[in-house]
């Protein structure tokens, strides 16, 4: 990784001991930084009968790691101008009207806290049972269905984390687009970023390339039976991706928060921002909080924007931390704490950035069009001033209370 190598063993052994000490099959994870900078790794197993090891382009279930996609899908229609996300879903999908139960208040069910899961919506489709496990995907049976649409809390009140309501944005997609779910995520989203690997097929991204196994938690000794076959899905938790892939996704994220990077190809800087941006929060002095189809987690002085998946036989995570420039993502195929890994791994690397000198460049002139704004400004009156700088080629609020 560049001049990060002296990190790369402490990565190895961190993903190795983990696997090991939770006694999983094997897992795949990787690490990106905002200048480019990579490391990937496999440690175990992806299929224990063939002996099939566990790498960066094995293929793994990613679950709710989805929901960014699809959130991604949303935003790009909103800003093609052919969604709103303060319209009501029934706007879009006017059935939910008549398959929703009577005090659903439907009409506060927006886009935008549906993607943030803050729509009060039921967590999952009617007839889902985990233990079988029995989940019902088809988005057109669930809008069929009387009474299946209901809300479980206030409406905008506190997050609630609903698949139902991700299921729901994957059919608004679809009608905005005027074309299926699956086929707009594989020519606006999957193909304009090279990620070849992913869909929601494993024999159609890369046949070659055999599928990790899914595994259910151990029980009682070192075998490992084949977790349930999990019913299909799609928007809310559907793809198949390796490392290698969501890599990608991971450095189109941070892309968007370095200053002076062009915008991604496919979607601007200023709407990623928006999706990462912490809004619904989990108490004042909040550890967590959700963003549109992201969520935010503060740990060991960094906030992470993350999003995990789990389904029977894998447990996923992508995350990555906007100011430090660094994210990391964990495929794993078992049971197990996929985010904590996940940001253990990128903040070994941040930890390793902090602790080397820093590169100090040549002052970048401010553009002409930015230096009337430059100056001091009054935030809740003239007891509390901050100032308003260019650095490090972009505009920077600074409080000078503050380090």
């Amino acid at each position: 990784m560049a001049d990060r190598t002296s990190a790369a063993s402490e990565l190895e052994a961190t993903l190795g001991w983990f696997v090991k000490d939770r006694r999983l099959a094997g897992a795949a994870a990787g690490v990106v930084c905002g200048d480019g900078a990579t490391w990937s790794g496999g440690a175990g197993y992806a299929d224990l009968a063939s002996g099939t090891l566990a790498t960066p382009a094995t293929l793994y279930r990613v679950a709710s790691i989805t929901k960014t996609f699809t959130g991604m899908a949303v935003m790009q229609l909103r800003d093609a101008g052919l969604l709103d996300l303060d319209e009501p879903a029934i706007t879009y999908l006017p059935e939910m009207r008549d398959s929703a139960q009577p005090d659903a208040r439907l009409e506060l069910v927006t886009l935008r806290r549906m993607l943030a899961h803050a729509s009060g919506l039921a967590s999952e489709p009617p007839g889902t049972d985990w233990t079988v496990p029995l989940y019902q995907g088809v988005v057109t049976r669930t809008l069929g269905h009387p009474g299946a649409i209901a809300t479980r809390v206030p409406v905008g009140q506190h997050p609630k984390y609903s698949n139902l309501a991700y299921q729901l944005l994957g059919e608004v997609v679809a009608r905005a687009a005027g074309i299926p779910y699956v086929e707009y995520m594989q020519e606006k989203v999957l193909l304009p970023l090279e990620m070849d690997a992913t869909s929601f097929d494993p024999a159609i991204g890369l046949p070659q390339q055999l599928p990790a196994t899914g595994y259910a938690p151990r029980a009682f000794s070192d075998e490992l039976e084949v977790a349930s076959v999990m019913p299909p899905l799609w928007a809310e938790g559907g793809l198949w991706s390796c490392v290698d892939d969501l890599i990608k996704w991971v450095s189109v994220q941070l892309e968007a928060h370095r200053g002076n990077a062009p915008d991604p190809a496919i979607l601007s800087g200023i709407s990623l921002r928006e999706m990462h941006a912490p809004r619904y929060l989990d108490g004042n002095d909040w550890t967590q909080a959700w963003g549109l189809a992201w969520c935010a987690v503060r740990r060991d002085d960094a906030v992470w924007i993350q999003h995990s998946g789990a389904l029977p036989g894998f447990s996923t995570a992508v995350c990555f931390d906007p100011e430090g420039q660094v994210g990391g993502v964990v495929l794993i195929n078992g049971s197990a704490d996929a985010s904590g890994l996940a940001m253990d791994l990128a903040g070994v690397v941040l930890r390793a950035a902090r602790t080397r000198p820093p590169r100090i460049g040549l002052p970048q002139p401010t553009p002409d069009h930015f230096r009337p704004l430059l100056g001091l400004y009054s935030r809740g009156g003239y007891s509390h001033v901050i100032r308003l700088e260019w650095r490090d080629g972009r505009l920077v609020f600074i409080d000078p209370e503050e380090p």
